[in-house]
């Protein structure tokens, strides 16, 4: 365990969509890792085995789940699989969302989108976050500890985009979500805390989200490690009295009304 200004020596964290390596979720689980966790990486593929070797390989105590969190019985036995096999969840990363493997995102908009499409958006968006806390929450509660970090966006609480009303809804309520439950959990030593992330340079990035990155004040996408630093402080015991907030990472892009060419304006 590296000497760190924070550390979660011998805590149990949950971090869900960590199976990509170049995600938010995956260099999370890395830094909790590091930092003394034992962890617990959910995915909905069997590639999650593979990062769960990863950590090992780094000297982590660290084990996989498969699970397709919008299945509220899926959800029920992984977190008691993660109870039985590392111990009581002390430390929960909603991350998943936004996008699944082999699921193609829709751009449609409310005019032509189906009831279908809406229902998938803000099942995958929003409540899997409310299934995967709604399990953990009652061992955090016995423990009379706990940190929630929820991963949500910039998209839908601060700006957003034609054709992502569905995922704009969801990853907004997710923030009223992380709101009321920091109220409810608050005297049983329990903090909830949501991440915004703006443009982030993943694989999964597009070429014109890498254009949007480089026209924020700081002229660039942040790294996946960028988010997750920030989770992570959110995550630790020093973090013990910040509780319902929504922290924005995204390079200053939401505060500058003017977001094109540099040339052009600024």
């Amino acid at each position: 365990m590296m000497n760190s200004f924070v550390n979660f020596k011998d805590q149990v964290c949950v971090v869900t969509g960590a199976g990509s390596p170049t995600g938010i979720g995956f260099c999370t689980a890395k830094i909790l890792g590091q930092l003394g966790g034992k962890i617990a990486i959910v995915a909905t593929t069997d590639r999650i085995y593979q990062r769960a070797s990863e950590l090992e390989e780094m000297g982590i105590t660290a084990k996989g789940y498969i699970a397709d969190l919008m299945d509220r019985e899926q959800v029920k036995a992984v977190v008691k699989a993660v109870a039985d096999d590392l111990g009581a969840p002390s430390v929960l990363i909603n991350n998943a969302g936004m996008v699944q493997v082999g699921v193609e995102e829709d751009f449609t908009s409310i005019l032509e989108m189906t009831y279908e499409s809406w229902d998938q958006s803000i099942n995958r968006n929003l409540n899997i976050t409310f299934n995967v806390t709604k399990e953990t929450l009652p061992y955090m509660v016995e423990q009379e500890y706990g940190r929630i970090v929820n991963v949500s966006s910039v998209t839908g609480p601060v700006v957003s985009n034609p054709g992502e009303s569905g995922y704009s809804a969801a990853k907004a309520g997710i923030l009223g979500m992380s709101r009321a439950l920091a109220i409810e959990v608050g005297d049983k030593n329990i903090t909830v805390n949501s991440v915004l992330p703006g443009w982030i340079g993943t694989a999964s990035q597009t070429k014109e989200e890498a254009v949007a990155g480089e026209n924020t004040p700081l002229k660039r996408s942040a790294c996946a490690e960028e988010v997750a630093n920030a989770i992570v402080f959110l995550a630790s015991k020093e973090a013990s009295y910040i509780t319902g907030e929504a922290l924005v990472v995204d390079g200053g892009n939401s505060i500058q009304e003017y977001k094109g060419p540099s040339e052009y304006y600024y």
